[in-house]
């Protein structure tokens, strides 16, 4: 067992769609830089990245109803909704200056223009759906989405939804073609393959083990080769842990004061995918219910059209469980040993405020083939249980921490936690994630890069054309970019119709 040391400028801790992110910017911004990635696995975007292990919703809250939430007087309030789509327009320039440049190919393989539904059923859901298309209808954002609540219009749209229905229930929903299926496990490929060509060097089954500052201020990272057996150490002024669940229990070994009181609730989950190719044909969009009472906000059921392997698929889901491995391949003692004296009263502290959603787990977790069939039925009337499949999706670590509305509150959403001179981030949390991972990635590089901001300016503009403005104040800035990153992309047409209407 020999130790070898080496020197870099980046490391980059897990080969998923962030670091995949971090890595094609920071390329752009100082190619100069050497990068290192180590990632346990054999492959590029394995575990959250992959496609089957996330939804591929190109998160703009088009259709997410959990993101426009009604007021108490009746209102609804749409700066999520906003925030979220504002973000996602962010990941189309980039992606489209890195096809426009040739350094990824085929957009196709990784994303696909698919209308982004909302469905509803009862008198107080439809409502609350005209509601919302109202809130949102002024907006440039959300230009192009219709409301129905005529059966037979919805016939049209939603096919296999309809089809069968015996409930009397008033149903309705929203419609906007210019919603998007992400392949963002064939996206993170592409993105490690072009930095490969830049001469980053990616170092599949490395897992490493611990992270420790050294004395002249950078980070040493020790590292397990997994095919030899052998310890690697590795100093880099600047390191990102972008290891999904994985990335709590190393943000813990670095010791830094803003990693403490931070805890990590695990969240596993399942699909149902269609395996009966007649049924997939009837059905193109991607359509969103809302959460049963007492469900946590990332277990909306929706019913997919998805593009995985060039194949069209349906999906449905998700169903919530428990596991306590913060990785699909990991150890189910991760949750245990996530638990630490600085974080404990925060740990302990969320377990007694969400009673409610570990009552859910737990539900959900026993529930039978069947149950599950039964809420498939109430998207898919005819539902066969021959023609579904059950996937397990990727391991979800929801973050836990001490907020301002009290000890140990359950966050839904993705967190950068950095150290206070920027020499070490972490990226925690789920949904709306991968979409976002741009937006989140330069929120990195502001963090943890402050000095070279100035400098770096003119690139990111070049790269992001709306970077450092909010789109909301430059409406036409809207029109601009969604039109020009659907020409780059292979978007329909119709969008960009819609943006010129």
């Amino acid at each position: 067992m020999s130790n070898s040391q080496t020197k870099t400028d980046v490391i980059l801790i897990g080969a998923g769609v962030m670091s995949a992110t971090l890595g094609s910017l920071l390329k752009e911004l100082a190619p100069e830089w050497e990068i290192k990635v180590f990632e346990k696995l054999a492959n590029a975007g394995e575990e959250s990245s992959n496609e089957w292990n996330n939804a591929g919703t190109g998160h703009s809250a088009l259709c997410e109803l959990n993101y426009t939430s009604e007021k108490s007087d009746g209102s609804i309030d749409i700066s999520k909704a906003i925030k979220i789509n504002e973000q996602f327009q962010l990941s189309r320039q980039f992606w489209s200056y890195l096809v426009n440049r040739n350094l990824i190919g085929n957009p196709k393989d990784f994303i696909m223009p698919i209308p982004h539904m909302s469905l509803v059923q009862g008198t107080e859901n439809v409502a609350f759906l005209k509601n919302r298309l109202e809130a949102l209808s002024d907006n440039p954002l959300f230009q192009g989405m219709e409301f129905s609540d005529n059966p037979e219009k919805l016939k049209e749209w939603i096919p296999l939804i309809m089809e069968g229905r015996t409930s009397n229930e008033p149903i309705a929903a929203t419609k906007i073609d210019s919603g998007t299926d992400v392949n963002f496990g064939a996206l993170t490929r592409k993105l490690f393959d072009h930095l490969k060509s830049e001469n980053v060097e990616i170092n599949y089954k490395h897992s490493v083990e611990d992270i420790k500052r050294t004395s002249d201020g950078s980070w040493e990272v020790k590292v397990h080769n997994i095919e030899n057996g052998r310890i690697e150490y590795h100093t880099a002024k600047f390191v990102f842990i972008g290891g999904g669940g994985g990335s709590l229990p190393l943000l813990q070994k670095t010791g830094i004061p803003e990693s403490k009181q931070i805890g990590g609730f695990p969240v596993s989950g399942l699909f149902m995918v269609c395996n009966n190719p007649e049924v997939v044909a009837q059905h193109h969009a991607k359509v969103y219910g809302k959460a049963k009472v007492g469900a946590p906000p990332m277990s909306v059921p929706h019913l997919d059209t998805r593009f995985i392997d060039n194949k069209k698929s349906l999906l449905f889901g998700p169903f919530a469980g428990f596991s306590p491995k913060f990785l699909k391949t990991g150890s189910n003692l991760d949750l245990i040993g996530s638990v630490k004296p600085n974080n404990l009263f925060t740990m302990l502290a969320a377990g007694l405020k969400e009673m409610g959603l570990t009552k859910y787990l737990i539900q959900q977790v026993l529930l039978s083939n069947e149950k599950r069939m039964e809420e498939l039925r109430e998207f898919i009337p005819n539902a066969n249980s021959d023609d579904w499949d059950i996937v397990v999706a990727g391991q979800r670590v929801q973050v836990i921490k001490d907020t301002d509305a009290g000890k140990g509150t359950l966050q839904f959403g993705t967190e950068v936690v950095s150290a206070a001179d920027g020499s070490v981030a972490a990226l925690l949390g789920a949904s709306p994630g991968a979409s976002t991972a741009v937006h989140v990635m330069l929120e990195v590089l502001d963090k943890c890069f402050p000095q070279h901001m100035k400098e770096w300016e003119p690139k990111l503009k070049e790269m992001i054309p709306s970077y450092g403005l909010s789109l909301m104040e430059n409406p036409e800035l809207i029109h601009e970019i969604q039109s020009s990153t659907a020409k780059t992309l292979g978007l329909s047409d119709k969008e960009q119709e819609l943006a010129y209407s």
